[in-house]
């Protein structure tokens, strides 16, 4: 699908053109193009070309807008404007709305985008195992329920949110710092092609491009852009994820947050979010209210972890490993033998049921 004006594609591959430029321009701590990218034509070129100028003319003159709709149809990607239909109406909200969306994977996507909300997961790269375990949970829970998972198929919180709605059997949209055919991190080759498989990866820099220091915090803005509710799994303080949530914030969008180990540093950020008032999230439900209401759509049971297990003895041991920290203990709480009770813990680890504590024990799997 090929929708675009002429005059949007040939901001597009100005603005990465400028690139560099802009890179340049935002050395410093603060990386947020959305001033730049707001700007007309005009003004961008005066604000970032600097000496280049006649350069970046020059570029414009030889650009064939024709050739490169061909180009990108030839390779199979869509490219959607601000102008066309099709493009999420969501977006158009932003203050600096990208004019083009060149994106690789299912065209059907984009009207599951203007239909359905989406939740935008976002997180730290290093995730702690609370924080991949609760990120893949939700994201296969809210997968299962139908609702699109946006985040920026980095490491960490991220390509988990995205592992976990594809497992949920849900659709997955990745906005990246790049062009949408170029993967990154490179780790992450196998996620991008099952994301283009499913879902979409969108990215207002055409394909080729490389990413640069600025694009990520720029892609951040689509991200919360794209979704009804921007959700914070584990972040430290500052981080991207938070740039994501200001964005969300700016837009008037709900912005939630998992609560973290008040001991953790990569949950700084989450706590802070909650002490500001964002919404608190403990599991899908949590999410689909927020999204929905109360109560009006609910995850599926066997994928929120809502359900128990029917065996009295694994609901037993269940119900003590929450508050007991060894084997031996559970097992005086139950009045079962050592070797039942492990056989019951094995049990319920085995079914997702338990995860182990990095300190010894054992809690309940995030749903």
């Amino acid at each position: 699908m090929i929708d675009s004006c002429s005059s949007c594609l040939r901001r597009a591959f100005l603005i990465a053109h400028l690139a560099p430029r802009i890179a340049g321009l935002l050395g410093g701590r603060d990386r947020r193009a959305s001033g730049l990218l707001a700007l007309p034509e005009d003004d961008l070129l005066a604000a970032t070309a600097g000496e280049g100028v006649e350069r970046a003319l020059e570029f414009l003159e030889a650009l064939g807008v024709e050739s490169e709709r061909e180009r990108l149809a030839a390779r199979g990607f869509s490219v959607l404007c601000t102008h066309t239909p099709a493009y999420p109406p969501l977006l158009r909200e932003l203050s600096d709305p990208p004019a083009v969306l060149f994106a690789a994977g299912r065209d059907e996507t984009f009207a599951v985008l203007r239909e359905e909300p989406s939740v935008a997961m976002v997180g730290t790269r290093r995730a702690s195992p609370y924080g991949t375990e609760v990120a893949y949970a939700i994201g296969r829970g809210l997968g299962a329920s139908g609702v699109p998972v946006v985040s920026g198929l980095a490491l960490g919180i991220d390509g988990t949110a995205h592992r976990g709605c594809l497992d949920g059997g849900g659709i997955p949209v990745a906005v990246v710092a790049c062009g949408p055919d170029v993967v990154y991190p490179r780790r992450h080759r196998g996620l991008h092609e099952r994301v283009c498989d499913r879902g979409l990866v969108l990215s207002e820099l055409p394909p080729g491009t490389e990413p640069f220091r600025w694009s990520f915090p720029a892609r951040n803005r689509i991200m919360a852009g794209l979704a009804g509710l921007t959700l914070v799994v584990e972040a430290a303080d500052p981080s991207g994820s938070l740039i994501t949530a200001d964005f969300a914030k700016d837009l008037g969008r709900c912005v939630a947050a998992v609560p973290g180990r008040v001991t953790s540093s990569v949950a700084k950020g989450t706590n802070s979010l909650l002490k500001e008032g964002a919404a608190a999230i403990t599991g899908t439900d949590d999410v689909l209210d927020e999204l929905f209401g109360v109560g009006v759509r609910r995850a599926p049971t066997v994928l929120a972890g809502q359900t128990t297990p029917d065996d009295p003895l694994l609901r037993a041991v269940l119900d003590a490993a929450d508050s007991c920290a060894s084997v031996e203990a559970i097992a005086r709480s139950t009045g079962r033998s050592a070797a039942q009770t492990r056989a019951a813990l094995g049990r319920l680890e085995a079914d997702g049921y338990l995860v182990r504590r990095d300190l010894g024990g054992w809690e309940r799997a995030a749903c």
